[in-house]
């Protein structure tokens, strides 16, 4: 296996080299901002620390991607797409709509194998991610989606619980006037959405409601999906200090197919194709999930306001997995079809004030935040005597409840003309209780609980070194809790939950830079370090289902570099630079934590004129990425390109519009995640080749 880590290097190197020429370029424009032009860059605000702050102004490294940045020329159906511009992210679109998008920051989440955790998540200020850190985002409608922020490094430890980094989708605000939109898009594999959308004001009132369906083919065998989503989001401001947000979102997956991973063997003799256990046991997933919020928001004078939110929803879901019969045979053997059910809820009660401290610019926010989840979670087997694939007897039932009840308080004040300092603290506590309703037979009764808890401080401070360039420095303490999932199997065949998991703890430390010229553009650069002990990893992965342990110690290290400008008039350009050397100190010292790939590089152009002939064209590199603990194998690194091209036309109260794009316009044959540590072997999961779509969108404004 030494030999594909060595053969498959040499993307590293080329992305490595191209931060070099990257460099070469930013430096010297850097160099001259003291006899640029005093004009300055309109402001992007963020809302990192819980207030509407200029992201220039935040001791954090934060990105914000607006809405209609992310749909051009796009399907809209992966949220992969929309992130690929933010350094520290790696999101990944798996080709397998069971499992979801694979989203890592800075390493945290990479060695996840179904949905998304080591990574906060938040639509329109509700949590997506529930209190055991599990999360998913396939109810995102990317059609009405008005900007991401996506948050890393030490302060994303006042979110609580697996917060390795913060990811916060805004809906768009409702339209002005109203507007009616319907869009289609479709291309290579049968992929198919369709959509619309509604947005209006009337008044005190406001709406935005969206819907759309996509179907797929796959690129690979037994991997076709269907999705519904649908979105709403309701404003109403009875007053000029008062403002109620509704929020409610549907979807259904009818039926995702799960084509698993490939051995090396297999993907080099067909990357499209899929295990013969796939197909024989009929490996799929099914998910409804409907979940709602309010958020209520009060300015109760010029220096308090206070805000106070609330949700609940229903998920879910049922898994066909590949357990061998003979395994599932065994009377302690939970079964290869899993069942869920959960309810979830929440509320989030933050008070603000903004006031001067020693006459200088204050502000203070304190809350409290609660989350619960009731599971019940039933194990079936995935044969009927000689019939594979359906669902059998029942073989596990039990009902599992989730909770935190998190006080945090948070500052920033400028105490100085060119400094500022942002500190904070969460106090973190989440409770595990599992209930067992199936004890039959040998099969003992594993009902248990378990509690995790830590105190979680922040304290970053910023020099500005002039109004263009600001220094910071951050160091903070995160830990993250073994999700239910994670916590659903113990290693070596025996029965209940595996308790004996700890928490994983982190200390993280940051220090960046970020510039803003008009002649430049805007440039942040970071170098950062995560020390974690009692680090969460995959144990064994076969036929769907993974245990889990703790490795010891881990060190994650790395340089972000991020630059956006306007070159020309409508021409602009964006790059983004990830190093990262993420390693085990204890168990596999010195090897490479798998998932991580150790260099990334993403740059586009765009030509987006107000209307008429647009373009677009990006480059995505990415070195090698480990498959398993003991580095024996990894996929190879690669750099795909991507093009579009579209025209938009204006008209009374017509705005029409068009694409075509390309992606992996070379055809490489590229492998687009992998599952770590996958018993079989089978770790890779291929990515298309040469792909194409087309698209189209009508909106009507009244």
């Amino acid at each position: 296996m030494t030999k594909h880590l060595l053969h498959h290097s040499g993307t590293h190197a080329l992305s490595v080299a191209g931060c070099a020429l990257l460099g070469l370029f930013v430096a010297p424009a850097a160099r001259s901002q003291a006899d640029a032009t005093s004009t300055r860059l309109p402001p992007v605000v963020v809302t990192a620390t819980r207030t509407d702050t200029p992201a220039f102004d935040v001791p954090a490294s934060i990105d914000r991607i607006e809405g209609d940045a992310a749909r051009e020329g796009r399907l809209q159906v992966n949220i992969s797409d929309a992130l690929g511009g933010v350094p520290g992210l790696l999101a990944r679109d798996r080709q397998n709509y069971a499992q979801d998008v694979q989203i890592s920051v800075r390493g945290f989440g990479a060695r996840s194998t179904f949905g998304i955790r080591g990574v906060r998540l938040y639509v329109d200020g509700i949590p997506a991610t529930l209190p055991d850190g599990q999360g998913q985002i396939t109810n995102v409608d990317l059609g009405s989606v008005g900007r991401f922020e996506v948050l890393r490094g030490p302060f994303s430890a006042l979110y609580g619980n697996s917060s390795g980094g913060v990811i916060q989708v805004f809906t768009e605000d409702p339209a002005a006037k109203p507007t009616l939109g319907f869009g289609f898009a479709g291309g290579s594999d049968g992929a198919l959405r369709l959509s619309t959308k509604f947005s209006a004001t009337h008044g005190a009132f406001g709406v935005v409601a969206s819907a759309s369906r996509f179907t797929t083919d796959g690129y690979r065998e037994h991997s076709a999906a269907e999705r519904r989503i649908g979105n709403l989001k309701f404003i109403w401001q009875p007053d000029d200090a008062s403002r109620v947000t509704l929020i409610a979102n549907h979807v259904s997956l009818p039926e995702a197919q799960d084509p698993l991973g490939l051995t090396r063997a297999q993907f080099e003799t067909n990357p499209r194709g899929v295990d013969s256990v796939a197909t024989r046991f009929d490996t799929r997933k099914t998910v409804e999930q409907t979940q709602g919020g309010l958020i209520y928001e009060r300015r109760i004078d010029s220096a308090n306001s206070f805000r106070a939110m609330v949700y609940s929803g229903r998920r879910e879901t049922e898994q066909f997995q590949s357990i061998p019969v003979a395994v599932q045979n065994s009377p302690l053997h939970p079964g290869g079809v899993i069942s869920l059910e959960r309810e979830y809820r929440g509320a989030d009660l933050r008070w603000t004030l903004k006031a001067p401290l020693a006459d200088r610019p204050f502000t203070l926010v304190g809350g409290l935040n609660f989350d619960a989840l009731r599971e019940h979670r039933q194990g079936y087997r995935n044969f009927v005597g000689t019939t594979l694939g359906v669902k059998g007897v029942l073989r596990r039932d039990e009902n599992n409840e989730v909770s935190n009840l998190d006080p945090y308080l948070q500052a920033s004040w400028q105490f100085a003309p060119r400094w500022s300092v942002n500190a904070g603290v969460r106090r973190s506590s989440v409770r595990f209780e599992s209930n067992d309703n199936y004890v039959v037979g040998t099969n003992p009764d594993d009902s248990g609980s378990a509690k995790y808890s830590a105190t979680l401080p922040v304290l970053g401070v910023m020099f500005a070194l002039s109004d263009t360039l600001h220094l910071y420095a951050t160091a903070g303490r995160g830990f993250e809790t073994p999700t239910l999932n994670e916590l659903a199997y113990r290693p070596g065949g025996a029965t209940g939950l595996n308790f004996g998991l700890n928490a994983a703890q982190s200390d993280s430390l940051e220090f960046g830079a970020k510039a803003r010229t008009a002649s430049v553009g805007e440039w942040r650069a970071a170098v950062f370090q995560t020390g974690t002990s009692d680090e969460i990893v995959t144990l064994t992965n076969t036929g769907g289902r993974s245990t889990f342990t703790n490795a010891g110690s881990t060190r994650r290290r790395g340089f972000e570099l991020g630059w956006s400008s306007t070159l020309a008039e409508h021409v602009t350009a964006q790059a983004a630079f990830t190093l990262l050397d993420a390693r085990y100190r204890d168990a596999f010292a010195g090897n490479r934590i798998p998932g991580v790939a150790r260099s990334s590089l993403y740059f586009a152009l765009g030509w987006t004129p107000p209307q008429g002939f647009r373009a677009g064209l990006d480059l995505r590199a990415l070195s090698n990425v480990i498959v398993n603990d003991a580095n024996t194998d990894a996929a190879a690194g690669h750099a795909v390109i991507g093009a579009s091209a579209g025209y938009l036309w204006r008209a009374g109260r017509w705005e029409l519009s068009g694409f075509v794009r390309g992606d992996n316009l070379a055809g490489s044959r590229v492998i687009g995640s992998v599952i770590v540590n996958e018993g079989n072997s089978r770790f890779f999961e291929p990515a298309p080749g040469r792909t194409w779509l087309a698209g189209a969108n009508a909106v009507l404004s009244f």
